[in-house]
Order: C-alpha cells, then structure tokens, then sequence
C-alpha cells in the first residue's frame, strides 16, 4: 500500500505499470486519474493546499479501511498539492484484487472518500478572480453510500 502527497507531476501510466509489475496473485487492476478541467475556459490555475502529515495520515487510515474491507492486495493513492494547471494530473488511485468487484469497489470508495473527506482545500484562480472550491452535496450523497 503507498500513499502519496505531493507537489511534482506524475505519469499516470507509469505509475500503474509499476504498481501492478510482477504481480500474479491478482486478477483485477482498477485505476482512475483525475485531471485539472476548465470548464469555460477561464481558468488559469487550480491551487490546493493541505497540512503536511495530517493529509497522509488521513488518506493512509481510509486506504487501511478500503483494503480491508474489499480484501485488496494493493493500494496506491497519489494526490498533488500547490498550483496545477488545467490539463495536469491531480490524483490517482490504483486498487488491486483477485477480482474485478473488489478492485472496482475499493477505488470507487476511495474517490468518494478523496472528493468529499479527504483534507484538501481548492482556489480556483481564473481570468475574474480566485475563488474557494465548495463542496458539493452530489459528493456529500456519493459518499454517503458507504
């Protein structure tokens, strides 16, 4: 299990190479990397802030639940902090199990968890102004599931 709060990129299809390398008590790798969007066309950065050691302990604790509860035989959350750009990778999350059901429910859990709890806090600067990301109740709902 790895989990990682960082400020440089990462390349995504590396990443899951590496996790699931050499593995063959696996039948299932689920990953999911999530991308800086401009939706209109104004945004010039995204910046997200978080308390060093608080963040990875919070992440790890959830990746401790969601191994444990879908019998994951890996776990790899990686989550980036400071100004991004549009286009740039923000996250990724990579679950392996002996099967499909279980890799895709554990990382599902996870980006629910990641969207709504995880410590992280969003500005938008745009070509108007920067704004606070506020949470949204569809994430409220998506975690609430679990």
């Amino acid at each position: 299990m790895q989990v990682r709060v960082q400020s440089e990129p990462f390349d995504a299809g590396a990443e899951l190479n590496g996790f699931a390398q050499g593995r063959t008590d696996i039948g299932a790798v689920v990953s999911f990397t999530g991308v800086v969007r401009d939706t209109d066309g104004t945004l010039q950065e995204m910046l997200i802030e978080h308390y060093p050691g608080m963040t990875t302990s919070a992440i790890t604790k959830i990746v401790d639940e969601a191994v444990s509860r879908w019998t994951l035989a890996d776990a790899l959350v990686i989550h980036r902090h400071g100004p991004l750009k549009p286009g740039e990778p923000i996250m990724m999350v990579a679950t392996a199990a002996a099967h499909r059901a279980a890799a895709f429910a554990a990382a599902d859990f996870l980006m629910d968890y990641l969207k709504s709890r995880a410590p992280f806090w969003k500005k938008e600067i745009t070509d108007q102004g920067a704004d606070w990301v506020a949470a949204k109740d569809e994430d409220e709902d998506a975690l609430n599931r679990w």
